[in-house]
């Protein structure tokens, strides 16, 4: 079974969707099922997992009613309040939901120190034991928070989208590869190879800009631990599906189909248990 495990939905409007600001007008407006499943048909994946946007418990119980309507919709990584005195009881809830796998808190929108804090901690700790896993969206000067999260962690199943978000159009390399190297050496962290488009220069890339970067997930997580994901329709606003996909797809025809079939499908439905 081959996966898209990131993309997203969601019914546009300019207030709670602000971040979609006039440089991605391309996205300013609704992308729902409908919509992806002809491009996963045409590229031959199977299913996605469905990854929350906006933090809010109501639109957790929406994507939980996509992919209920949905086959094709494999998982959600939705969103709850890991601060709320009412999580346990939140999280048994979550857990009567089949496709609910796991949440994600958007990191990189707060301040460098934020995952370390101590009732954060306890609330992803807090997922391990109704099985849900904790997706890690954060910016290469998170990745110190990060490792002392997953530290505390051992329990728990985590994996970094999009690279943690390489500094591509830049070239920085150094000070990023070092840390997914430690964080790779830890067993229960998978990453994703997704959303690294929209870390580019959008107007002016090529594909072999990218294989740097995926040197070093391949060296530090190695073929069992490396995730497909498009970010769709995110990446829209530097390439189309298709194109987003051919720039993993190359890199990776060095693999045996054995290795590849793992990062295109295998490990997601391992990891999130699909």
């Amino acid at each position: 079974m081959k996966i898209d495990a990131h993309q997203h939905f969601w019914k546009y409007d300019p207030e709670n969707y602000a971040w979609i600001d006039s440089s991605m007008s391309k996205i300013q407006k609704d992308f729902l099922p409908a919509d992806l499943k002809p491009i996963l048909d045409n590229n031959q994946i199977d299913g996605c997992v469905l990854v929350q946007v906006n933090q809010t418990e109501d639109e957790t119980i929406f994507f939980n009613s996509l992919a209920e309507q949905n086959d094709f919709i494999k998982g959600v990584v939705g969103w709850t309040d890991l601060f709320s005195k009412k999580l346990q009881s939140n999280l048994e809830a979550y857990s009567k939901y089949p496709k609910i796998k796991g949440f994600r808190h958007i990191v990189q929108g707060e301040p460098v120190g934020f995952i370390q804090n101590p009732d954060f901690i306890s609330g992803v700790q807090e997922l391990a034991k109704h099985d849900f896993t904790y997706d890690i969206l954060i910016y290469p000067t998170q990745l110190k928070d990060a490792k002392h999260l997953i530290k505390q962690c051992p329990d728990n199943k985590f994996i970094i989208d999009h690279l943690a978000k390489p500094y591509i159009k830049e070239k920085k390399i150094s000070q990023w590869g070092n840390y997914m190297q430690k964080l790779g050496e830890m067993p229960n962290v998978y990453c994703k190879i997704s959303g690294m488009i929209t870390e580019a220069d959008w107007k002016n890339w090529k594909k072999e800009d990218f294989y740097i970067y995926l040197d070093v997930a391949l060296n530090s997580f190695g073929i069992d631990r490396l995730v497909y994901g498009s970010d769709w329709p995110v990446c829209l606003v530097a390439a189309e599906y298709e194109e987003q996909l051919e720039i993993v797809k190359s890199y990776f025809e060095k693999l045996s189909l054995t290795e590849q079939d793992k990062i295109f499908g295998e490990n997601a439905v391992r990891f999130y248990g699909l």
